[in-house]
């Protein structure tokens, strides 16, 4: 009934599920585009809109502070330049108030007036005497109102003037004036040093930022000493009664330097100052406060339009989303299907970062790991017999660290008198012989269903393991494989000598004993073998067979001497065996 119905409609339920399952994906289509718009759409314009306003308001701050600090900077470094060109006339004229007392007094003194008038800059030294006593001088050249030097007590910088017309030089100069008292002090002499203004502002008039921007250079009162153009025709700071300039005005009579800003939001100017160390002067820069957040607000204007686009792209993202979803869901299912029927195919791409993707990087990495589980089981199974490795992998010790202690045959077996052989061929030669040689041995040892654990050299170790049967028949296979591999010694040798490569001789030890069967090293890196104490003896037994010997261990011999042709047997101790051994050599 079942069967005439399915052959009367073969395609009408496929259809029917298409087209249902079409319309499931439309309806989540659907919903998925409005609930994004509702609920992505929204917080991402409000989060756009907060972002801008506390990035606008963090960044003026910002912006302001970096003026602050680039305005101090730069006002300290112009001090900086005229305080330089300043101090060398005023060490020359402290040097001269402390040759007071000294011997040779008059001369020093006179050496260090004409030092100062040498002094790049200097435009006039005058020496003037209030009431001159004559002193002989050594040289002549100083305006002196007197005929010769007076003694004083000591002496000081009183004043340094603002800049003023010089007929002399026709420049402005500015002078130094340094008051000399005696004892009880009266002053009795003045020194005083004109230095060229242009000379103090030579470094200042090159500075870009002193020529573009309102800056001045004012005494303590305000007056101005020197401007910028585009301060020109300014007389005294304030004079216009801006409250920025009354400010900085006022605050420079406390402060060494400092900021001010103006009215407003932003302010519509913003002033700084900074006090010169070797002249009661002070430099001072203003600026508008738009022109510093320029860059802000034209940000601004370019964070509104990309935020409009950013709100019109996510409006398309929306619109395309739930299709993307849904069909990388498909895709994904659809590669679970081949997955499942061992056809992993190639790894899915990773379209996305989201959630999506992540699923996609999740599916790609678990088809990863059975690839890779496959492709352990089939290098487990290189060495060993196929139906071998699959009872393998069934059981737990395959799969952990460690495994289980039980009686197994052990086969060791090694080339006679490689090592000289070696040494008389090239690595080409070498290793031509040593893969025909495992080659035929692998093919033996998996055709007694026996287990490579590993090859040592020229030499292989084996082992046959009877699971959770007995251990007698792996003992006979055992004993068939190391009869085999010296039978199969002949046709080895015969293809070896067409090649005109050296004859090969092989010894093989047999023994059975009790050891741990399992994988050995770590989580990392682990290999199936055997542990124990049968392993070493199984070594020193097979280092007696000389070539195209097998060696029998009694523990093999007894459960099998009524199927073996024994050539000699011989007991003698073996080296980490406390008893002696008795040993069977097997014909072949």
């Amino acid at each position: 009934m079942v069967g005439g119905l399915v052959s009367a409609h073969p395609h009408s339920c496929p259809g029917h599920l298409w087209a249902l399952e079409r319309l499931e994906v439309e309806k989540m289509i659907k919903s998925l585009n409005q609930r994004l718009s509702i609920f992505l759409l929204a917080p991402v314009a409000f989060l756009l809109f907060v972002t801008g306003l506390v990035g606008f308001l963090f960044a003026r701050a910002i912006m302001l502070d970096e003026w602050k600090e680039a305005a101090i900077l730069k006002l300290q470094r112009a001090a900086h330049h005229i305080d330089m060109r300043l101090s060398r006339p005023l060490e020359w004229i402290d040097t001269f108030h402390r040759t007071v007392g000294s011997s040779g007094g008059l001369a020093v003194q006179e050496l260090i007036l004409q030092q100062l008038r040498d002094l790049e800059g200097v435009a006039d030294v005058n020496l003037e005497w209030v009431d001159p006593e004559p002193v002989p001088m050594m040289s002549h050249g100083f305006h002196n109102t007197g005929k010769g030097m007076m003694r004083f007590h000591r002496g000081r910088i009183s004043e340094v003037t603002s800049p003023h017309y010089d007929n002399q030089t026709g420049q402005q100069t500015v002078t130094l004036i340094s008051d000399l008292k005696d004892e009880s002090g009266k002053m009795v002499g003045r020194l005083k040093v004109s230095l060229l203004f242009d000379y103090l502002m030579q470094d200042i008039i090159k500075l870009g930022w002193w020529q573009s921007d309102l800056a001045c250079l004012v005494d303590e009162s305000g007056l101005y000493l020197a401007h910028s153009k585009a301060m020109e025709g300014r007389k005294q700071l304030g004079e216009t009664n801006n409250p920025v300039e009354l400010a900085v005005l006022e605050e420079m009579k406390e402060e060494a330097f400092g900021t001010h800003f103006g009215p407003g939001y932003p302010p519509n100017m913003v002033g700084g100052f900074y006090r010169l160390n070797q002249a009661p002067w002070v430099i001072i820069m203003f600026a508008p406060g738009g022109k510093i957040l320029a860059p802000i607000a034209k940000f601004s204007l370019y964070y509104f339009f990309a935020g409009l686009l950013c709100i019109a792209l996510i409006l398309l993202l929306i619109r395309f989303a739930g299709g993307r979803i849904v069909s990388s869901i498909r895709d994904i299912s659809k590669a679970a299907t081949y997955v499942a029927k061992g056809n992993y195919g190639s790894p899915l791409p990773i379209k996305s970062a989201d959630e999506i993707g992540q699923l996609t990087e999740s599916f790609n990495a678990m088809v990863k790991g059975l690839k890779e589980r496959d492709f352990i089981s089939n290098t487990f199974g290189r060495y060993v017999d196929q139906g071998i490795a699959r009872e393998l992998i069934k059981r737990p010790e395959a799969a952990r660290l460690g495994g289980d202690k039980r009686e197994v045959a052990i086969l060791m077996s090694d080339i006679r008198g490689f090592t000289p052989v070696s040494e008389a061929l090239n690595p080409e030669g070498t290793i031509s012989i040593l893969n025909h040689y495992f080659s035929d041995m692998i093919e033996v040892i998996q055709r007694h269903q026996g287990i490579i654990v590993d090859f040592l050299g020229d030499g292989l170790l084996a082992f046959f393991d009877p699971l959770d049967g007995p251990v007698r028949p792996v003992i006979y296979r055992a004993i068939r494989c190391a009869l085999q591999m010296q039978n199969q010694m002949k046709p080895l040798n015969d293809e070896l000598r067409k090649e005109s490569l050296p004859q090969l001789a092989m010894g093989i030890g047999l023994n059975a004993g009790e050891v741990v069967v399992g994988n050995i090293g770590s989580e990392t890196r682990a290999k199936y073998g055997i542990v124990g104490s049968a392993v070493n003896v199984t070594q020193r037994v097979q280092e007696l067979a000389k070539g195209g010997e097998v060696v029998l261990t009694e523990s093999i011999f007894q459960h099998a001497k009524e199927l073996l042709t024994i050539n000699r047997s011989f007991e003698l101790k073996l080296k980490g065996v406390q008893r002696r051994v008795k040993l069977h050599v097997v014909e072949h």
